[in-house]
């Protein structure tokens, strides 16, 4: 069954939110125009309580972007974003919602962040998609949304240690970092995972 992953297309990651990706939104039109070419559609939304442990905010004296240790692992320090049940962590508003059929929210817990939609950075607590998957029968899986290098490579990495097939549509992601979503495609191509465009995508 050919999936399609949108990883975290939520308004604080667009032009105006608190962590804003460079040209977020002009891929909300693509990914509307993909999901006919999909068998199944799901989303991830990052859904962070207040006060996070990955905001900056709080811990004191600590800077936007900087990284620190967080429990042994390495974490950015990021604006305060995708709090739960605001604005910033609602859907873009023209994605078209109608053939998506389950959410996963990740990010969840106070003290741990969670770039991937598979699991949170130290690998403790799954989201339950993978058995998810497992369950459709869902073994090839496409990854689009925000951000590139970061949500989205790490959440395909996961699908590939979890034993799917992993490929990264480009034209329908953009970057916090080109320079970092560079090494990370670098990296997901030696994992076995494939970039493709989405014109390459038949129906």
């Amino acid at each position: 069954m050919k999936t399609l992953i949108i990883v975290d297309p939520q308004n604080d990651f667009m032009p105006g939110g608190s962590l804003p990706v460079p040209g977020g939104d002009e891929i909300i039109p693509i990914i509307n125009k993909l999901q006919e070419k999909f068998d199944l559609v799901i989303v991830s939304q990052d859904w962070h309580p207040k006060g996070h442990a990955s905001f900056a905010s709080s811990h004191n004296g600590r800077n936007e972007f900087e990284t620190i240790d967080l429990h042994g692992t390495p974490q950015v320090m990021w604006p305060d974003h995708c709090i739960q049940n605001t604005g910033g962590a609602e859907f873009h508003k023209d994605l078209q919602t109608a053939k998506i059929e389950a959410i996963f929210r990740k990010g969840t817990s106070l003290e741990i962040d969670s770039y991937s939609a598979f699991y949170d950075n130290r690998h403790l607590k799954s989201t339950g998609l993978s058995g998810y998957l497992k369950e459709k029968n869902a073994k090839d899986l496409y990854f689009c949304g925000l951000a590139a290098e970061i949500c989205v490579y790490f959440t395909a990495k996961d699908a590939i240690k979890e034993g799917f097939k992993a490929t990264i549509i480009e034209d329908a992601t953009r970057a916090l970092n080109t320079e970092d979503f560079e090494k990370a495609k670098a990296a997901l191509k030696d994992l076995g995972g494939k970039i493709i465009t989405s014109s390459t995508i038949e129906n």
